[in-house]
């Protein structure tokens, strides 16, 4: 029964490590590398890139979503079959539930507003400014981002050191 344990603590550990790996390598490399391209070609300044950003961050968030609830699942599966509790334990818990809120705010509140700023609504001007609050709502996702990297980071260190526990002889 304790080998059966372990292989379900290893599979939801590796389920956990996989996706947070997959989520973080995609969100750095919309963060890093889409974002500024699209930026400084002047995409981000033509009348159609509010529908297709919010396109774009539709089916990002949706993958976004996936992610987070995979790795929360896997975090309370490793919760509920722990011996011991203390490996990954509730921090794993609180920090899937953590990126799961912040991908749900992603999801249905700054993606959907943010694009409901840049849409242009007249279609005789040439050009429309970015609206005053578009820079706050800018803010608050790249807190929320470093707030998600930090928080998969620290997840990703907990499942190492619980990954080195596996491995360690038990002493009595």
């Amino acid at each position: 029964m304790i080998s059966n344990m372990n292989l379900n603590r290893s599979m939801w550990q590796t389920v956990m490590v996989l996706t947070l790996a997959f989520w973080l390598s995609s969100s750095l490399l919309l963060d890093t590398v889409m974002m500024p391209v699209l930026y400084t070609s002047g995409m981000m300044t033509e009348p159609g890139f509010a529908t297709a950003g919010y396109s774009m961050f539709w089916v990002f968030n949706r993958l976004e979503l996936l992610c987070a609830a995979l790795i929360f699942t896997s975090a309370l599966g490793l919760r509920y079959i722990q011996v011991d509790r203390k490996s990954l334990g509730l921090n794993a818990v609180v920090l899937a539930a953590l990126l799961l809120d912040i991908v749900l705010i992603y999801t249905y509140g700054l993606t959907p507003q943010m694009s409901a700023l840049g849409l242009q609504l007249n279609l005789f001007s040439a050009t429309a400014a970015a609206p005053a609050l578009m820079n706050s709502f800018h803010a608050g996702y790249w807190l929320l981002e470093a707030l998600k990297l930090v928080a998969a980071g620290w997840l990703l260190k907990l499942c190492y050191r619980s990954s080195m526990e596996l491995t360690q002889p038990a002493h009595h």
